[in-house]
């Protein structure tokens, strides 16, 4: 006999109970399954650890192998490696010096010690904190560099950086020489969800620079990234034109740009010191961004840079992704190279 609570039936109660049991059980696994993606979402979201397969590190596992005992031969085999690495005939100097008094007190047995000593000396040669802090807003950033290094690409990594930081970020499409520049940055500003300037009233890039610090300052933005042409560091009236856009854009913040990066590709070797020195002469560089660190680049460039003019590297590009963009670690860097 079916009895009735407030004009439900028995079965009616117990088809309501359960209906309420598998409710809850589907808010439960779809809880769990948001949980799992945002869980992935977030760990694709990290840049991948740098992990490289650089000439010197496997010369330095080759050498080491065929050495018995630690003697001039050795030495010799040591520096010739080392020329040959890119990392610049005065790092080279400092290195081999370090290993030769190591030598000579006897506290140098083990081959494989070696290794141990040219990583914590390129470790200290790079171990200076480079990053600006963000003091005033807007807080310029002129990037510059060479054609085919990856100048776009980084542009658009580096906005994202900020954006995910909560850092109102416009691009400055100053870049009016090559004609897709402009469309090739918008497709980055997009991926970052950054805003962008463009003109479409004048050709000159310091004009561009001017307008759109000028734009991102009504707008109130905390960062503003200004591209610029990529250019021959050999050529003069190219080099020129960077300083006219550094000028202009201190009309209107005398203290800006407050960072200039040059963007260097990591395989370029000695010619990326070379281009390092016009920059650097020209414009006072703050930092490096190098791209291309994965797989089998070189990399010893950047010591050799470091070393001679004191630029080191801000930022690093470590993969095809957005996110494969990350702060410049001394210490991850040094045992990447040599080990």
């Amino acid at each position: 006999m079916e009895f009735t609570l407030q004009g439900f039936t028995q079965t009616q109660l117990i088809m309501f109970v359960l209906l309420l049991g598998l409710l809850f059980f589907s808010l439960f696994f779809i809880f769990r399954l948001k949980k799992s993606s945002l869980k992935q979402d977030s760990t694709s979201l990290k840049p991948k650890p740098l992990s490289l397969k650089s000439i010197l590190n496997q010369k330095l596992d080759e050498l080491i192998l065929k050495t018995k005992t630690l003697d001039p031969q050795f030495l010799d085999s040591l520096e010739e490696l080392l020329y040959t690495s890119d990392l610049g005939p005065k790092t080279v100097d400092k290195l081999l010096t370090h290993v030769r008094a190591e030598l000579s007190r006897g506290e140098l047995k083990d081959p494989l010690k070696v290794k141990t000593i040219i990583s914590q000396k390129i470790f200290e040669t790079l171990n200076v904190n480079v990053q600006s802090q963000i003091k005033t807003k807007p807080h310029v950033i002129l990037i510059v560099g060479v054609n085919g290094v990856g100048k776009t690409t980084s542009i658009g990594k580096l906005a994202y950086h900020y954006s995910q930081q909560g850092k109102k970020t416009m691009v400055v499409a100053a870049d009016t020489f090559r004609a897709a520049a402009g469309d090739q940055l918008n497709i980055w500003a997009k991926r970052a969800e950054v805003s962008i300037y463009t003109s479409t009233q004048t050709q000159d890039p310091a004009a561009v620079a001017y307008q759109g610090l000028e734009k991102a300052i009504k707008e109130q933005s905390d960062v503003v990234i200004i591209d610029t042409a990529g250019r021959l560091h050999n050529k003069e009236n190219l080099m020129e034109e960077l300083k006219k856009v550094k000028r202009v854009i201190q009309k209107i913040l005398p203290e800006a740009p407050h960072q200039i990066l040059l963007v260097i590709d990591a395989n370029s070797g000695q010619n990326a010191l070379v281009q390092a020195r016009q920059f650097n002469e020209a414009l006072k560089l703050t930092g490096l961004v190098v791209t291309k660190l994965d797989g089998t680049a070189k990399g010893g460039i950047i010591v050799g840079i470091a070393d001679e003019l004191g630029v080191l590297p801000s930022y690093i590009g470590v993969g095809e992704k957005i996110t494969d963009f990350k702060i410049f670690s001394a210490q991850e860097f040094s045992k990447a190279l040599i080990f």
